[in-house]
């Protein structure tokens, strides 16, 4: 069942043309949805390999499916390019210094994670060309997981209908199985509309929007003392009614991003918001109107695809960093705090490390870490089929998320070094997949009984649509 050494060969073989093509995302940061130079590259590169592509998957111009193979098991592997705004920053330098331009940034390390993927699709892609074996290997070109819940329209569409496994990974400070544990959440939009008048001279014909918008926020924020300990609720205000305050704001809209640990909870939470949004209408005799945004569900394990995926990481060993990666993160932790760094061992549950500037040893599986109070919309792909996640180790020890120190280490050879480790990590766990059909039967019947046998219900409303041309920070 094993043929390491030809399967990360085959990885390895596409180190330079895959450093350059993550290097080449991070150099065009695109916000959700608008990832149309990102996903040509993408495609580009699925073309030089021979892969039989979809474009505009679901309806979406960003998203995109390679496919090669026949016969046998389909075996999904997920990628992302979308960015982040308000991140630039200059690559290689331990300090901020903001790129002049459109502000944005690769902070979560998607550059590497789409391409990383992609990586290990090729590598399957030629293995199973080689060796002359039935079964089908899928990069998915995901777009927007930064907010605008694309797998989840993508799941919703039927586009893993047929599919029976599926691989992704993120970036990380660590290398291991990633832990099955996210937020459901939802981005719901509230328009308030009332009366516009003069403030001054006849403020009692006017109906205040920014005042039920107000009224709003007070009451979540009442409400957060009643509500689960590991939910949350953010809000930015999209449109605060207008420059002058000598006038009654007569329309404003305000996003809420509700989260909590599954989608009981999350439903559960925004009904309450909603009645407190009716409220605050009914108190300033306005109305007030909603549109769903995004919704995706929390993360749903898989015990025998993360054994699987724990076993390559235990044969592959750590990351084989070199002694000038870790002197530049090094570098990179100087500009972060204590908390920064034990934050960041809290959170895989294991013993903190003083004076390790970079992973060199594999998570154990099970560790219980702090967990992820964030969200994925690969948790509707993996209420669809049984799906694993790694975490592969691609920048400093304590950098936080979303930062401009991921930004400053995505073109990093460090950052290329954990994103071909753990291409090669889910290139094995493809490989082994595919040639053991008994782990694809455990991984569906462990799938049967954690969802009950009940087929997957999408969260997103039915009327609900990608919302292209938006920017949705995560």
């Amino acid at each position: 069942m094993r043929n390491d050494d030809e399967i990360w060969r085959l990885v390895d073989d596409r180190r330079p043309e895959y450093a350059a093509l993550s290097d080449r995302v991070w150099g065009m940061p695109e916000l959700c949805y608008n990832e149309h130079r990102s996903v040509a590259e993408h495609i580009a590169m699925l073309e030089a390999e021979g892969f039989a592509i979809t474009k505009d998957v679901a309806g979406i111009p960003t998203a995109v499916m390679g496919e090669f193979g026949e016969g046998g098991p389909v075996i999904a592997i997920l990628g992302e390019y979308d960015a982040l705004p308000g991140l630039s920053q200059e690559a290689g330098v331990a300090e901020h210094r903001p790129i002049p331009g459109d502000g944005n940034g690769h902070g979560c390390g998607h550059n590497l994670l789409g391409s990383a993927s992609l990586l290990a699709a090729a590598a399957v892609k030629d293995f199973l060309k080689s060796n002359n074996l039935p079964g089908r290997v899928r990069y998915y070109g995901c777009p927007a997981e930064e907010g605008g819940a694309a797998k989840g329209f993508m799941v919703r569409a039927g586009a893993f209908d047929d599919v029976d496994i599926a691989i992704s990974w993120h970036p990380a400070a660590f290398s291991g199985v990633n832990e099955p544990i996210s937020l459901a959440n939802t981005r719901i939009d509230f328009s308030f509309i009332g009366r516009a008048a003069h403030a001054a001279s006849s403020p009692h014909l006017g109906r205040s929007a920014l005042d039920a918008i107000e009224l709003m926020n007070v009451g979540v924020n009442y409400m957060r003392e009643h509500m689960p300990s590991d939910a949350r609720i953010h809000y930015a205000y999209l449109d605060a009614g207008g420059i002058a305050p000598n006038v009654v704001q007569s329309r404003t809209k305000v996003r809420y991003l509700i989260r909590a640990r599954n989608l009981d909870e999350l439903n559960t939470l925004v009904k309450r918001v909603r009645k407190i949004a009716d409220g605050a209408a009914l108190m300033t005799e306005t109305t007030v109107s909603t549109q769903v945004i995004s919704a995706v569900s929390n993360l749903l394990g898989n015990s025998p695809l993360e054994q699987l995926m724990h076993d390559n990481f235990e044969r592959l060993g750590p990351p084989p960093f070199t002694e000038a990666d870790k002197e530049f993160a090094a570098e990179i932790q100087k500009t972060l705090r204590d908390e920064d760094i034990l934050s960041a061992y809290r959170r895989q549950g294991v013993v903190p490390e003083t004076g390790k500037p970079l992973c060199d040893a594999i998570v154990p599986l099970g560790a219980k870490g702090a967990g992820m109070n964030g969200s994925t919309d690969v948790g509707d792909v993996s209420w669809k089929v049984p799906t694993v996640q790694a975490r592969g180790a691609t920048y400093a020890i304590g950098t936080p998320g979303h930062s401009w120190q991921v930004v400053a280490q995505g073109k990093t050879d460090a950052a290329h070094t954990g994103m071909v480790h753990v291409a090669k990590v889910m290139a094995g766990t493809a490989v082994d997949a595919l040639r053991n059909p008994d782990i694809i039967a455990k991984a569906k019947a462990d799938h049967r009984a954690r969802t009950g046998g009940k087929p997957y219900q999408s969260p997103l409303p039915p009327d609900a649509k990608p919302a292209l041309g938006m920017s949705l920070a995560e």
